[in-house]
């Protein structure tokens, strides 16, 4: 399984950024899809879950209004929009697949197996 990010970047406060996650080893369209993150210092939290459809969403409190999951399954690729960006939106951020094909929208870092190696985003004030 392998998982890749990209578009990351260093953007200024009030911006806006993209990320992207392209996967491939397993059967795309039938799991749901993970971003968390992590910045210097913290623990790795949980972003945003789509669920295999794209149908159906959860965010966590603090990007709730200002971010966006998505998923195009003809293309493996689960993205983040990000708008309004914070200083404090500072952080790597990785994509993951969760360790089963259920119809769910998990929130805890523990039911993701596989990860991808993460992408900086920056935030300047």
């Amino acid at each position: 399984v392998q998982l890749v990010e990209s578009e990351g970047g260093l953007v200024q406060a009030g911006g806006s950024l993209r990320l992207s996650c392209t996967a491939s080893g397993r059967i795309f369209s039938q799991y749901a899809m993970g971003w968390f993150r992590q910045a210097p210092g913290k623990e790795r939290e949980f972003v945003a879950v789509i669920n295999w459809s794209g149908e159906s969403t959860d965010y966590a409190d603090n990007v709730k209004g200002r971010f966006t999951i998505s998923r195009d399954n003809a293309k493996d690729t689960v993205y983040l929009q990000m708008n309004r960006l914070k200083p404090e939106d500072t952080a790597v951020y990785y994509c993951a697949f969760p360790e089963t094909s259920a119809n769910w929208l998990p929130r805890f870092a523990e039911v993701y197996d596989a990860w991808g190696q993460g992408i900086q985003v920056t935030v300047s004030s």
